[in-house]
């Protein structure tokens, strides 16, 4: 039996749920999964971006409970070091926590332009400036990194926590057919091909349509 439970909400929505569960996968951990309702109103407000705070993810191992994704990050790596969620080198990271509070903390243009939906394409969507700006930086964290740790993934040859941090924005570029120069591209395709990622996107394919609000907005 698992000594874990995570506690999700949206599969096809939820961003933030996603990191958490990517990062879980990551490490290695046993987990049991326990999804909120769409009806919980907690989830609703999370999914509708009605609160500047949510308590989901939240991950309970051994009576700890964790929630905030970089709080559940730091958490694994300090029980699961030899998982390599962060890079061995000190400077490395610097930079993948750096990058990775970025993600957490900005891009709120990006996040209300473009929200998770993995059940959807949307073809020559039109992108509004403010979010353009979010996905110019976003690109440009990617080429750096890839650049300067030779890929295939932010900090080498493993995902780390910054690939799990910004798996969601890849679903995102996907569904609304964002432009993006051949290596921030090439990155998307990479992570939405990882085992983990199918697993997830073939639950979220498979939830029930119970977030009208949500689709309204298109």
């Amino acid at each position: 039996m698992a000594k874990a439970t995570l506690t999700i909400s949206s599969k096809n929505y939820s961003s933030w749920s996603l990191r958490g569960w990517l990062l879980c996968k990551m490490a290695g951990l046993d987990f049991e999964e326990e999804q909120l309702s769409a009806s919980d109103p907690s989830t609703r407000a999370e999914l509708l971006l009605l609160s500047p705070s949510f308590l989901v993810p939240c991950l309970t191992h051994h009576g700890i409970k964790v929630w905030d994704t970089l709080a559940i990050a730091e958490y694994l790596h300090e029980i699961k070091p030899e998982a390599g969620l962060l890079p061995a080198d000190q400077a490395a990271r610097a930079h993948c926590r750096s990058i990775s509070g970025e993600m957490h903390s900005g891009f709120a243009n990006l996040r209300s332009a473009l929200p998770m939906n993995l059940k959807a394409r949307y073809p020559d969507f039109k992108i509004w400036a403010g979010a353009q700006a979010d996905i110019d930086r976003v690109a440009e964290i990617w080429e750096e990194a890839l650049e300067r740790y030779r890929g295939p993934f932010l900090f080498g040859k493993k995902p780390t926590m910054a690939d799990a941090m910004y798996a969601p924005v890849c679903t995102r570029f996907i569904t609304y057919d964002v432009e993006l120069d051949q290596p921030a591209a090439a990155y998307c395709k990479r992570i939405a091909a990882l085992p983990h990622m199918i697993e997830w996107t073939k639950g979220a394919k498979a939830e029930p349509e119970e977030l009208e609000e949500l689709d309204a907005e298109f």
